[in-house]
């Protein structure tokens, strides 16, 4: 960085982690972009000294990131079990119903929306990617088109909606202007409602190896240490969390209003907090010794890929998410290891990897073209992928697993 500040205190950064030049994790490419220009930013995050946030540099507005976004949620399972599994546990700790009003910030293509909906509880969307909106709009979700912020807070507070529930999962590690997001959230909740926020652990980043999780949608990487200061910082108290499976390793932080004094500090903050002063994440040294865990991943990997080829066995890869963009681009493995790679999701269907320029098929293509390697991208539903591929055994195909450690299964 130019001039090393936190986006959060403004103290000064010290570098935490970096994977060199890559280019933005979901700009998937089209037959006719793939011989163009393209564009790579560098992708080194940093760690601030005083608040122990972790951070990357913006390179491109969310603006030109989000505004046309290839992740709709819907395709996953799993994601979507999570989603379910979260409105019925909301709707039975706060007694949700009908009078109240649930918010849903980066409300994607309006999948969790749809669960609180089919309960008769008044939803509003807000997404600003258009083509996922428009996804949520025509499935009857209403959502508003436009990036969130303490403008659109006070914008929709002045017209009488504001939030008995307001969640966003995934969302707030896409903010660059955090503190001006954080303010939002507290002009948008109602005296008495909460707040429930979902982003992936900084501890189980670090502690399981998960560099891939780094990129460039992702300005803030959070711990509950951290993500307590940002919100108490605005006068909103983290009253109780919850540590999650999804993304492989997140964290669910409940606040409320400071004033609110009826919803009494959980005992899973203080013990939370404890867990991660206790594994170092209060100190730098950690984050000064991550870099060599990622090193070696990285030659491990390629040369695992190198054997493999050497062998005259053939590599196919499952998923194209955000996180495989950057583990592949990051190593340097291209059509040089992996002849395709397949994904669910019809919108990447037909296209190629950002970068290293693997073309994305549908599922299909496995059982057609029988690969004796198939390396999982998304390894945090690893085990959702092997059941839907679990024919490839019927040829001795094998499944790669590169996230935290390096594995092949049969």
């Amino acid at each position: 960085m130019n001039s090393p500040s936190c986006r959060f205190c403004n103290g000064r950064l010290i570098s935490f982690c970096d994977l060199g030049q890559s280019p933005l994790a979901n700009s998937f490419l089209g037959q006719n972009q793939v011989r163009g220009k393209e564009s790579f930013y560098p992708l080194h995050a940093y760690v601030c000294k005083s608040c122990r946030l972790v951070q990357l540099e913006e390179f491109e507005s969310p603006k030109a990131i989000f505004s046309d976004y290839a992740y709709f949620s819907s395709y996953s399972d799993t994601w979507v079990k999570h989603c379910q599994g979260y409105v019925d546990q909301m709707i039975r700790r706060f007694g949700l119903g009908c009078n109240n009003q649930v918010i849903e910030i980066a409300s994607n293509d309006g999948h969790l929306l749809k669960f609180f909906k089919e309960k008769a509880i008044p939803v509003l969307g807000i997404e600003p990617a258009i083509n996922v909106a428009q996804v949520a709009k025509a499935d009857g979700i209403p959502t508003l088109t436009k990036f969130f912020n303490s403008q659109a807070a006070r914008i929709l507070a002045t017209e009488g909606k504001q939030a008995d529930l307001l969640l966003g999962n995934n969302v707030l590690a896409h903010v660059p202007n955090l503190n001006d997001f954080i303010s939002g959230l507290k002009i948008l909740l109602k005296p008495d409602g909460v707040i429930t926020m979902e982003f992936p652990s900084l501890l189980h980043l670090i502690k399981e190896n998960q560099f891939d999780t780094i990129y460039h949608e992702h300005f803030s990487y959070f711990s509950c240490l951290t993500v307590e200061k940002v919100f108490a910082h605005h006068n909103l108290t983290l009253f109780d969390v919850e540590e999650l499976e999804t993304h492989g390793g997140s964290l669910r932080i409940y606040a409320r209003h400071r004033e609110n004094s009826g919803k009494p500090v959980q005992p899973r903050v203080s013990h939370l907090k404890h867990k991660e002063r206790e594994s170092g994440l209060g100190e730098l040294n950690i984050y000064k010794q991550f870099p060599k865990k990622v090193s070696k991943t990285k030659h491990r990997l390629v040369k695992l890929l190198t054997e493999v080829k050497d062998s005259k066995k053939t590599v196919a890869a499952y998923g194209a998410p955000a996180k495989g963009n950057t583990l592949l681009n990051y190593c340097g493995i291209g059509t040089n290891f992996i002849d395709y790679t397949v994904d669910r999701s019809p919108h990447k269907q037909g296209r190629f990897l950002p970068g290293t320029h693997i073309p994305i098929y549908h599922p299909d293509k496995i059982k057609e073209t029988q690969p004796n390697y198939l390396l999982i991208l998304p390894w945090n539903i690893k085990d959702e992928v092997m059941q839907q591929m679990r024919f490839i055994r019927e040829w001795g195909g094998k499944f790669i697993i590169p996230i935290p450690n390096i594995e092949v299964k049969s």
